[in-house]
Order: structure tokens, then sequence, then C-alpha cells
């Protein structure tokens, strides 16, 4: 849009020859140019401090999520191993840590009530129509015990149904509790139904059909209880039994959870009166081999440090996050890890082996970490898991404290302080241009009134001229 001030001295022809709007606006900008360019300066090295600091601050939390991720799914997860592998297969869930050995027998397998109903010509026979109710409980012998938290299951059977609709209905209707299907065999078409594992998880079937009693093309056909003849019970539902250091325990499904340490098993097969041996460790080679990496990972946040807070051209030289944080990595190798150890026991990461060197930088005392691992195994192991102590616990600590905003003299602290001097800073450069903005446009105002004045002068000079001219003339 055309500045109105340069439209006004365009039409009086510029009588000055100086173009006041130019000079408007270099003369606005030499006055904050100063405070500007002090401000910009200023602005460049906090967003190479925001950087530095975030870059120091990203090191030390990226490795202490890496060591917690390592430790819960990596080479130091505790694996467990049976002596009789066709009896069960350990589990070992992330975040848990079992230690130690234990004695396995199992003597039932859970398994699921399976009934066979009576046969029918063909998959496409009709079952007659009426009302079939499926009841949850506890089969035992011909005794039927239901589960009065769980509500009967009624189908409704229209005189259109089949073998083959009939299962599609119960399987729709129980809501995977019970599956049937339709099986053709020798003998016929029968329905088999299946349900899940566990005691409680056994059924039967009440059936009420339109008339004719309990034969071929009446829905009372179908009908089970334990005690009647109607159909055939194959399989009955029943618990998982076993002991796990001869104390006996059940599970409704095959799958057991929820065993000391957190492990869980998935058990396959019998050995009653020949327990077997399950137990968990983790190879010894692991723990050198993440204290190697824990240590060249600090050796990489030392060496960032030392550039980035180097006293002379560091971003970060005198900044009080950056001097924290190279003091609390000189306290780590003696940080106590295990404050409840027993005496004698590793308890500090100096005992696994990290050790500083006197420029700052660390090393690994394979020495000191095989003397742990040879004389207490059980007590390393339990320093690296994802609890409230051990290694994790202690360099989160470290890296959650490093990261404090509300600390100003953590490197957090320092990071918060940068920022908000640069928020400020923006404000700061607003204002200016703001004020540079009002300050040309003033000196635009006034440079024109100054130029209708200079045209005005000229003008009346002009017609002065020419009256002289137009007198001289009359004198010739």
């Amino acid at each position: 849009m055309e500045n109105p001030g340069s439209s006004i001295i365009s039409a009086l022809g510029a009588g000055s020859g100086v173009d006041f709007i130019r000079l408007a606006t270099d003369i606005s900008a030499a006055t904050f140019a100063a405070q500007r360019g002090q401000i910009t300066a200023r602005q460049e090295a906090l967003t190479a401090q925001v950087s530095a600091a975030a870059q120091l601050r990203s090191a030390i939390t990226d490795l202490s999520s890496a060591l917690g991720e390592r430790i819960r799914t990596g080479d130091l997860a505790p694996r467990g191993q049976i002596a009789n592998a066709a009896v069960a297969a350990p589990i070992v869930p992330a975040g848990t840590s079992p230690r130690g050995s234990f004695s396995l027998e199992v003597t039932q397998l859970a398994s699921s009530q399976t009934l066979v109903s009576r046969s029918l010509a063909s998959r496409d026979a009709l079952v007659g129509e009426g009302t079939l109710t499926l009841r949850m409980g506890t089969v035992s012998g011909a005794s039927f015990n239901p589960d009065a938290a769980r509500a009967a299951i009624d189908i409704t059977v229209t005189d259109t149904d089949t073998l083959a609709t009939l299962a599609t209905k119960i399987n729709q209707a129980s809501g995977g509790a019970v599956s049937a299907y339709v099986a053709t065999g020798t003998g016929g078409a029968q329905l088999v139904m299946k349900g899940k594992e566990g005691a409680a998880r056994g059924f039967q079937l009440e059936a009420t059909g339109a008339g004719g009693g309990a034969v071929a093309g009446d829905l009372e056909y179908f009908g089970w209880t334990p005690a009647s003849t109607n159909g055939e019970l194959k399989a009955t539902a029943r618990d998982a039994a076993f002991t796990l250091d001869t104390v006996a325990m059940t599970s409704p499904t095959n799958r057991v959870t929820g065993l000391p340490g957190g492990f869980g098993l998935n058990l396959t097969a019998t050995n009653t009166g020949a327990p077997t041996t399950l137990s968990f460790s983790t190879d010894s080679s692991a723990f050198s081999s993440v204290m190697g990496d824990f240590v060249a990972a600090l050796n990489d946040i030392v060496a960032q440090i030392n550039v980035l807070a180097a006293p002379i051209g560091g971003e970060l030289g005198n900044d009080p996050g950056a001097r924290e944080l190279r003091r609390d990595l000189g306290r780590l190798a003696s940080q106590v890890v295990m404050p409840n150890a027993a005496t004698g026991e590793p308890s500090t990461l100096g005992d696994l082996g990290l050790s500083l060197n006197r420029d700052g930088t660390f090393r690994l005392d394979s020495a000191r970490l095989n003397r742990s691992l040879e004389n207490s195994p059980d007590a390393v192991a339990a320093m690296f898991t994802v609890g409230a102590t051990g290694v994790f616990a202690t360099f989160d600590r470290f890296a959650r404290e490093n990261s404090l905003t509300t600390d100003p003299s953590s490197l957090g602290g320092s990071l918060k302080r940068y920022e908000t001097q640069q928020a400020a800073n923006e404000e700061r450069l607003a204002r200016i241009a703001e004020q540079q903005e009002v300050l040309r446009e003033r000196l635009t105002r006034e440079f024109t009134a100054s130029e209708r004045r200079v045209a005005a002068s000229q003008s009346t000079l002009s017609f002065l001229q020419q009256q002289v001219d137009i007198w001289s003339n009359r004198d010739n």
C-alpha cells in the first residue's frame, strides 16, 4: 500500500529534491539499530545455549530409558529353564525379575468340557422348534452346580433350524463361552460343543421342545444333564493342579500367572511323582556387557560436556546446570544403589566396576565386577531390576534431578531460564519494531509538512520571478 506522505510529496512535485520517505525509514531504523543488534546477538547466543542444554538433557534421559529397556526385555532379563521341558514352559513378563529355583510337579492339566450329541441323518436335518437353555457351572459326577454369577442363556430355535444353524446360534448366543460345530462321522451328523478350560466353566443344556419327547426331530433330543443319557460327555471341565516347592496350587487354565517374582507357566504335561526343577538366572557375561556399554555411554556424555561446557568457546561455559551435571557424574561411581544390601554384598555402582579417571572420564574395572559376580551373583542380579532400588532406579533419578525445570541449579533449570530469556527478547524485538514504525510514521508526517512548505515557497518564488521578468521587459 502506498504511503500517504509519499503520494502528497509526489503531487507537490518533490520540490526539495529530497526522498523524505526513504529518509524517514532510514532514520527510524538507525535509531533502534543498536538495541536491535544487541538483542539479536543475544538471541543467537541463547539459541545455541538452548540447543546445548537440550542436547545434554536428551543424552542423560535417553541413556536412562535405554538402560531400563535393556533390563526389562534385553539380555539382562532373567531366563527361565526347566529340567523337563515337556512339563511346562516358563513365562517371564517384561519388568519382572524372578530368581532362584523351584520344584514343580504337575498332577493334572486344565481341560474343557466336550459334549457330543446324539446323531441325526445330516447337518441339514431339522432339530425341532423350542427353547434351548445353556447354563454354566460345575459338573461333578452326576450332579451340576450352576454358577449363580452367570445368567442362563436362552436360545430360541425355530421350526426351520437345522443342526448347522443350531450350532451357529449357540456360538452367537454364548459369546465364546461355548463353541459348537457339526461333525459328520460314521454314525451320522453330531453336534459337538466345547467350553473353556476350568472346572467352573462346565455347562448343561435344558431343552424345551414343541412336543414328541427326546426323539430325533424334537429339540429335547439335544437336552443334556450330567445325570441324563442324552448325548455323551467326552471330557469334563477341570482345573490344572500342581505343586510348587510342595505347595499345592490350582489354576483354571494351563496358563498360570502370578507365581513368585511375577513369573508364569504354560503347563503342557503331567509329571506326577517325578518333580522337575525350574530355575531363573541371567548369564553373568550379560552384566559385563551392559556395564561396558553403560561406561561407553557415560563417556559420550562426558565428551559432550567437555565441548559444550568448555570454559572458552563453550555454549555452556559458565552454566550452573552443566557444572552440576559434571559434579553429579563425578559422584556416580560411589552412588549407593542398594541401600539395604547385606554386609559384604555389592551396593554401589563402583562395586559393579564403574570407576572414575582423573580427567573425569569413566572406565570399567572388570576385576572388581568379576569379584562381585563370583561372591554375590544373586545380589548383583538384584541390582539390575526396574524396582525402587538398583542401577536403573539410581540413574533414572539422576536423569530426573538434572532435568528438573524447578531447580535453577540443574540442567533443566538452565534450559528453562534460557527459553524464558528467549521469549522475553522476542517481546522486546516486537516492541522495538512497533516503536520504530511509530517513529517512521511521525517523521514521514513531519517531512511531508516540510515538503509542502518548501513547495509553497518555490511556487511563490516562481510567481515573483515571473513578475520581475514582466517588469523588466516593459522597461526595455
